[in-house]
């Protein structure tokens, strides 16, 4: 490893923009071939934090140090040639193009007589680099072909292209399955190795303990303090997080499922699943669990509509249903809340009352024309009862916190009459605060008679928060527990094994 010395120091930073402040008297440090931990809320101010560092923003006021002396970033051009380089959840790529042009995208190789692209040496350092990562793609390839974890290998590469020493990582698991997680864990590593300081931002307590040697909280856009990581644990960093301790994490709620609502009985589809059978009812949390490419996602998109099945029955509220689209499933009483909402859930440069009305704009007409007033209360009493986090209806979804985006798209699903609601990783990329607000919306819909339909990677979550347990693997149903009977060691057996092998099948 190469020396630990001291290559970036942030002192008294404060940063305002209009109404809000979004970093107050911050401090941070980075040391060369250390792992140092960012976590805070969703607010807190680390995403204005990155883009000081980055150039993108200039401090108010307050001093950035690069191994010791004062610097002026003007821009992430001048950041790049200060070897600092950022890669983010949603990477940002040129995906008609090569791996090798998107790495070297801006500071292409050159042949300097003629004033050309030297696309053999640049196809030839990409190469390099790529196996100095031990990527199993091909330097050629289109990026737009790409997996998320292949496309954040490319931005990782990229960063060492320009011999950045300096590294921020901002949530670059969120998107990764847990196989993904620990290659970028072991690519991260070995930037470590190497001496480049690593600054890695996420949600998720389990990449902190392990990859973090330091960890430090912001909250509400102040600094909090900074640990080594074995100083910390889970009710310290939550109650650094959220300025208080969340004693019950998963609000407790009376179990008493109702009638039978809804009824798969061997729905198949060719190449994603088959024979899938289960059953939902009101006031139930059912959660659908499994490794990823399990198949569940494409499960309730069937239900949904979005995706035909090729056998197999739906019954919903005792009647033989099959929705041919999202539009006919929302009027038979099936809502749905997707795993990736800003793709699918929201339109984010649209108004909050706009997203949450959308599903329903029929009853807010009258002879054709929307009724403003009708659609904005109804938005405005859906936000109030979800305590959605806004200036008003009327400010941007874009301008949400991730807890507050899912809100809004809970809230579209309330503006219809529903039955089952289907929610695909619901706290998926929000922080811990967020999530226990959302487990208190699922628990006061499951108590209005709504049955839930939670998919969910989060072991805890599932034990957590639901009443059954559906396990899938390859595509099909391997057990279903009673949740009082699973524990994490089962839930893994069941999501291991073949269908039939597990003697807890239900």
């Amino acid at each position: 490893m190469a020396d630990t010395g001291t290559i970036l120091e942030l002192h008294h930073i404060s940063k305002a923009f209009p109404g809000v402040k979004a970093l107050d008297d911050v401090h941070f440090d980075l040391k060369s071939g250390e792992i140092h931990a960012l976590m805070g809320e969703n607010g807190a101010g680390k995403s204005t934090f990155i883009k000081i560092i980055t150039g993108v923003h200039r401090p108010d006021s307050g001093d950035l140090l690069l191994d010791g002396k004062p610097e002026d970033i003007n821009g992430p051009l001048d950041a790049q040639s200060r070897g600092i380089a950022a890669i983010y959840q949603h990477v940002t790529c040129f995906p008609d193009l090569s791996v090798a042009e998107n790495i070297f995208m801006g500071h292409e190789k050159v042949v300097s007589a003629i004033k050309r692209i030297d696309w053999r040496a640049m196809n030839r350092r990409a190469a390099e680099l790529l196996s100095q990562l031990d990527a199993n793609f091909d330097c050629r390839a289109v990026m737009g072909t790409l997996s998320v974890a292949q496309q954040q290998i490319v931005e990782i590469a990229k960063a060492l292209s320009t011999n950045a020493r300096i590294i921020i990582m901002d949530e670059p698991t969120a998107a990764l399955s847990n196989r993904e997680s620990e290659d970028l864990y072991h690519i991260t590593e070995g930037l470590k190795q190497q001496g480049v300081g690593v600054i890695f931002i996420s949600h998720r307590f389990e990449d902190m303990y392990r990859l973090a040697d330091r960890v430090t909280v912001f909250r509400d856009g102040r600094y909090i303090d900074t640990w080594n990581i074995d100083e910390v644990d889970d009710k310290r960093m939550v109650t650094a997080m959220v300025g208080r301790e969340i004693l019950q994490f998963f609000p407790g709620r009376e179990r008493a499922p109702g009638e039978e609502i809804l009824k798969v009985a061997g729905l198949s589809r060719m190449g994603f699943f088959k024979d899938v059978s289960f059953s939902l009812h009101k006031g139930e949390i059912l959660a659908l669990t499994g490794l990823v490419g399990a198949g569940r996602t494409e499960v309730c998109e069937a239900l949904y509509g979005i995706a035909p099945y090729e056998a197999g029955t739906i019954t919903l509220g005792g009647n033989t249903v099959r929705h041919a689209s999202p539009t006919e499933a929302i009027a038979g009483g099936i809502g749905y809340l997707p795993e990736d909402r800003l793709k699918q859930g929201l339109v984010l440069n649209w108004e909050i009352a706009k997203n949450i009305t959308l599903p329903a704009l029929q009853q807010f007409t009258r002879r054709g024309l929307l009724d403003l007033e009708h659609e904005n209360a109804t938005a405005k009493e859906l936000g109030e009862k979800l305590d959605i986090k806004a200036v008003s209806v009327h400010d941007k979804a874009s301008t949400l916190s991730g807890g507050n985006q899912q809100k809004v798209i809970v809230a579209k699903l309330l503006t219809r009459d529903m039955k089952v609601i289907i929610l695909d990783e619901p706290t998926k990329g929000v922080d811990v605060g967020a999530k226990t607000a959302i487990y208190s919306i699922m628990n006061d819909l499951v108590a209005q008679g709504y049955g839930i339909i939670m998919v969910s990677s989060e072991m805890p979550e599932v034990l957590g928060m639901s009443d059954r347990i559906v396990v899938m693997r390859d595509g099909r149903v391997t057990a279903t527990f009673e949740t009082k009977d699973a524990t994490q060691e089962t839930i893994l057996h069941a999501a291991l094994q073949d269908r039939g092998e597990y003697s807890g099948n239900k």
